[in-house]
């Protein structure tokens, strides 16, 4: 049941591909709680994805923007600004994808060029983001920025490869932009570090399916969903977590403090 929990407050989702994306359910939760957006992804994606359904569907406009382009960003915050009226409350980065790890390179035997890229489309790109946000001045006092991580950056992960160093300099620059935002306009900057989940990006990591399993047995809540993620990002962005910033977030149904539980003995003793 929608609470009007964004009532009035306006900004950017980066990401929606499909109905399978986080950033998709995100759109629509908001949408639901009254907020208003720019829907954004590169036009690569934007091909093989649906994002013209869920702007019909939430009323938004879609304006295609590389986010590794600072001039596609600028053309992006600056009509997104324009388009809804006034300057931005909110802004979802659900960013990452890793040319390593499609064509399933080896960690042992990176190709160096696709490494930096996959830096510069998951990590580097958020900066980029954020840096046109404030050049602009095209934030409100008190908006949210939340960018999607995942535990990887901390623990290694069999086939998660380059993306694990993404993930760790996405955070990096939550917190190191987090702390000028803040200082400057009282803009907070967080991570969610979200439980594996079936999305497009997801689903081409190597053995994704023993991740989710694995996950799902370690959580005492299960496995996240995209759906609670959305409803989380939905909080993040409301005027309830003013003071929440410079925060890698944990949602992971548990995951993350989990030394061992029972489901996981019990499997390993049935074998």
């Amino acid at each position: 049941m929608a609470n009007n929990l964004l009532k009035g407050k306006r900004g950017i989702i980066f990401g929606a591909l499909d109905e399978n994306s986080i950033a998709w359910k995100t759109a629509q939760v908001i949408h639901e709680e009254g907020g208003a957006f720019v829907l954004t992804n590169a036009p690569i994606a934007m091909r093989l994805g649906k994002i013209d359904e869920l702007a019909e569907e939430c009323g938004s406009k879609v304006i295609p923007a590389d986010a590794t382009s600072v001039k596609d960003l600028e053309n992006l915050v600056s009509q997104s600004v324009e388009i809804l009226g006034g300057k931005l409350d909110f802004v979802l980065h659900s960013i990452g994808m890793s040319p390593n790890v499609r064509k399933g390179k080896s960690y042992g035997d990176l190709n160096y060029e696709w490494m930096q890229k996959s830096l510069d489309i998951s990590a580097i790109s958020f900066h980029k983001v954020m840096q046109t946000l404030e050049k602009q001045d095209a934030m409100n006092e008190w908006g949210s920025i939340i960018a999607l991580s995942y535990i990887a950056a901390q623990r290694t992960y069999p086939d998660y490869s380059d993306m694990a160093q993404a993930k760790a300099m996405l955070e990096s620059i939550a917190r190191s932009y987090g702390e000028r935002y803040g200082t400057l306009k009282n803009v907070r900057v967080n991570t969610i570090s979200q439980s594996p989940t079936m999305t497009r990006a997801g689903s081409g990591v190597g053995g994704f399916d023993a991740f989710l399993e694995f996950a799902k047995n370690m959580s005492p809540l299960g496995n996240a969903s995209a759906e609670a993620c959305a409803n989380y990002i939905a909080v993040m962005f409301s005027d309830f977590t003013r003071m929440v910033t410079m925060q890698n977030l944990m949602h992971d149904g548990g995951f993350s403090n989990s030394g061992m539980t029972q489901k996981v003995i019990d499997k390993i003793l049935l074998k």
